[in-house]
């Protein structure tokens, strides 16, 4: 059967995907450090749950031919370059044993969009002026952090940039036009180079 989906639905239920495989992964690796028996229980049964709603994300998108819908990470590290017309197959991790560095950085990877995401909420609901900088440049840190790791995974062909036809990526970008104002696209710019994000705390610079 054909798929159906859109391109924003696609990438989406791949980032969920992941995020999902990388959950499994995390809980699994956690799992061995619990000494308190109620929250092994809780560990497992909610491991369990995750498992289960993954499988039955992956099953619905094969029974309506949308498989192609994956997360990006090969199955082996010397594994050939994949992409969204070649998508690698995969699935969580049966033990921690099977842990390797890919998974390592995917967990960092998915910490980094997450930490991210929350400190520039945070930045948004913060009235005090130097705890709202300091949370809009830890977002940008957290941005930089992630930046950093998908390059190792890019390099290493764990995560290639997803791509469309070019015919698609063209028609897309040149529908839209410029907007009419009365000031100078230069002078805009200009005006927020002045107005620089750095906050209290370091940036993070990433080691070349």
């Amino acid at each position: 059967m054909t798929a159906h989906l859109g391109a924003h639905e696609t990438m989406e239920l791949h980032e969920v995907l992941n995020a999902s495989i990388d959950r499994i992964n995390l809980f699994q690796l956690y799992r061995p450090y619990v000494k308190d028996q109620r929250l092994l229980q809780i560990v497992d049964r909610q491991l369990q749950f995750t498992m289960n709603e993954y499988n039955q994300t992956v099953q619905s998108l094969n029974h309506q031919g949308r498989g192609q819908a994956v997360p990006y990470r090969s199955p082996m590290n010397t594994a050939p370059i994949y992409g969204l017309d070649n998508p690698a197959r995969q699935t969580p991790n049966l033990s921690v044993n099977q842990m390797d560095d890919r998974d390592v950085a995917c967990g960092i990877l998915g910490c980094h969009k997450s930490s991210a995401l929350m400190t520039m909420i945070a930045a948004l609901e913060c009235a005090d002026p130097q705890l709202r900088r300091m949370m809009q440049q830890s977002a940008v840190n957290c941005s930089e952090q992630a930046y950093e790791i998908w390059q190792y995974m890019n390099q290493a062909g764990y995560y290639q940039v997803p791509t469309m036809k070019e015919m698609t990526t063209n028609t897309v970008l040149n529908s839209y036009e410029t907007a009419g104002n009365t000031m100078n696209s230069m002078d805009m710019l200009q005006a927020q180079a002045q107005q620089p994000m750095a906050g209290p705390n370091t940036p993070y610079n990433m080691q070349q």
